[in-house]
């Protein structure tokens, strides 16, 4: 290759980084949208496969036809979480003074339990910021996943239409040999599956194991709090404990000590740990992902991605070790026999 020809192609690999680079920075809020329709395809792509090259239905017919089963997913759950807030909205009693003596009353017991004055000047005007700031974000939240939804479906729909010629396109443009691009596309869609299944499943397990400990204790609501403990399931480290510490502390102010204690226990050994009986089973049926692969990933995708992080997160850390060992295979490893036996000094290290 010439000099000439190394400057083109040099320079040609410099536009297209830079200009990739101010796409990517300038509709990041896109991003999740881009994520959500990957991933809804990858769980949809047997369905696609089946009625375009089986059964010979037109492409925009059978897309038509999976976006709909994809909206009856999406707005399925949403509409059963947002028809029990209304339902609970709609019983609850509006008394003021009534509300105004329970409050009083629970103050009363925070004070002669702890010596803690609740409704001092500062915790009131913290509370209202704390308040005030809480509603914001949820305003922006629920704003953002709208529009969300609506880029998920406008990507997904032009991602089924011509996803074979997608495909091949990306396939081809994979920096590595044969062998290793069917490994990182198999790595790709085995992560994006075995999340995408069973971090709902994991979800919903937790959720009904939690929704028998609060129909026990009669707690109230206990069918809403238990749909919360399924979406809390996917916050890294503190997990469903942020909704099940509240409902002990609600119970220890009310006095009952039993109850609170018994709620406590139960969370604490079997809820919690259900977690990792759960991930095991689906490990082995799914993907032989690592806990900490999964821990750590969820960390690092939510930050970089929003929710579709917990999916992307452990994918991006997968392929960083995938990408690692087809580095070592393909350069550190050349020469070397397939049969080769003699221990080496990383053997000898671990022997001592």
């Amino acid at each position: 290759m010439s000099t000439k020809e190394k400057y083109w192609k040099y320079s040609l690999v410099t536009l297209i980084l830079g200009l990739g680079a101010l796409i990517v920075g300038e509709l990041w809020a896109f991003v999740s949208g881009l994520l959500g329709a990957f991933t809804i395809f990858v769980l949809v792509r047997g369905q696609m496969i089946t009625l375009t090259e089986r059964w010979h239905w037109p492409r925009v017919l059978a897309t038509v036809v999976v976006l709909i089963e994809v909206a009856v997913m999406i707005l399925g759950p949403l509409t059963l979480i947002g028809w029990m807030t209304v339902e609970r909205v709609q019983h609850i009693n509006m008394d003021i003074s009534g509300l105004q003596q329970m409050v009083d009353d629970i103050d009363r017991q925070i004070k002669r339990r702890f010596g803690y004055d609740l409704f001092t000047f500062d915790n009131l005007t913290m509370a209202t910021g704390y308040m005030s700031r809480g509603v914001q974000y949820v305003i922006g939240q629920v704003s953002s996943m709208a529009v969300t939804l609506v880029v998920l479906v406008f990507f997904l729909y032009f991602i089924l239409v011509d996803f074979r010629r997608i495909e091949r396109y990306v396939y081809e443009l994979l920096p590595f040999k044969e062998e290793h691009r069917l490994r990182v596309v198999n790595e790709i869609y085995r992560m994006v599956r075995s999340n995408a299944v069973g971090i709902p499943l994991l979800a919903i397990v937790q959720g009904l194991v939690a929704y028998a400990a609060y129909f026990f204790f009669d707690l109230p609501s206990a069918l809403l709090f238990a749909v919360l403990t399924c979406f809390a399931t996917i916050i890294p480290i503190i997990g469903t404990s942020i909704v099940w510490v509240p409902l002990v502390v609600y119970l220890l102010i009310l006095g009952r000590w039993v109850d609170a204690a018994g709620l406590a226990a139960y969370c604490s050994i079997i809820l919690i740990n259900i977690d990792n009986v759960v991930r095991f089973i689906l490990q082995k049926r799914l993907a032989d992902t690592h806990p900490l692969i999964t821990v750590f990933g969820v960390i690092l995708g939510l930050s970089l991605f929003g929710f579709w992080g917990i999916i992307f997160g452990p994918l991006l850390i997968s392929m960083f070790f995938l990408l690692v060992n087809i580095f070592k295979e393909e350069y550190l490893d050349e020469g070397k026999s397939e049969t080769e036996t003699e221990p080496t000094k990383a053997d000898h290290i671990l022997e001592e």
